[in-house]
């Protein structure tokens, strides 16, 4: 056995477990909220707008593991990912603008977006396509956009190109890094980290329902 391989692999899989049980503890207090308890909508300045764009995908942990499961999922070219994610993403958050999500349908929707996490297990499992990545993607989007409905076209703006800098950096970060992930946990290593994407999805909808 090639101990440095499997203390490699026992490292990934411990940071994927830890990392998805700290996100899990932070849920509650941090779903369908901006970061650092700016404003929302018409309240928004350009500034307050850049910042929670880059912020809030990256602080709510819905939203945070489904981007960095795509470094585990095990596609085929991960780097060519990166702007169509990117863009579905960017669309279902200007779909928002037009067609807002009501309020009593709000638990729903952050319970379906969790449960996106669940379908990232279950692709990198191969029982699912990898083209769900892009609808899932605007799904997040969409509920992302949620935040600057009403808002003025400067801090919206601003909102829309912090989603896209913060997203893809994280996005870029992730699959750049993603072949060299998957060596270093291995095929048992990505499967158990699909089985933990799995129970976080299903906790954080969970969650979203009953909260």
């Amino acid at each position: 056995m090639n101990l440095s391989r499997f203390s490699g692999a026992s490292r990934g899989i411990g940071l994927i477990g830890g990392s998805a049980l700290l996100l899990w503890s932070l849920a509650a207090p941090a779903l369908a909220h901006h970061p650092f308890g700016m404003s929302e909508g018409s309240d928004l300045n350009a500034w307050q707008g850049l910042v929670s764009g880059i912020g809030h995908p990256l602080l709510g942990p819905d939203h945070l593991l489904f981007l960095l499961a795509i470094g585990f999922i095990g596609l085929g070219r991960p780097v060519a990912w990166v702007l169509p994610l990117l863009a579905t993403g960017l669309l279902g958050a200007a779909l928002t603008q037009v067609v807002p999500l009501s309020a009593d349908l709000a638990p729903l929707a952050e319970a379906l977006v969790s449960l996106s996490l669940a379908l990232e297990g279950l692709i990198a499992l191969g029982s699912l396509p990898s083209a769900l990545l892009l609808p899932v993607m605007g799904c997040h989007g969409y509920l992302l956009g949620g935040m600057v409905v009403g808002a003025e076209a400067t801090p919206l703006f601003a909102y829309f190109l912090g989603l896209f800098l913060g997203q893809g950096a994280l996005l870029l970060a992730v699959c750049l890094g993603s072949r060299r992930w998957i060596a270093a946990i291995g095929e048992n290593g990505r499967r158990l980290a699909a089985g933990i994407w799995i129970g976080i999805g299903a906790a954080f909808a969970w969650t979203a329902l009953v909260a």
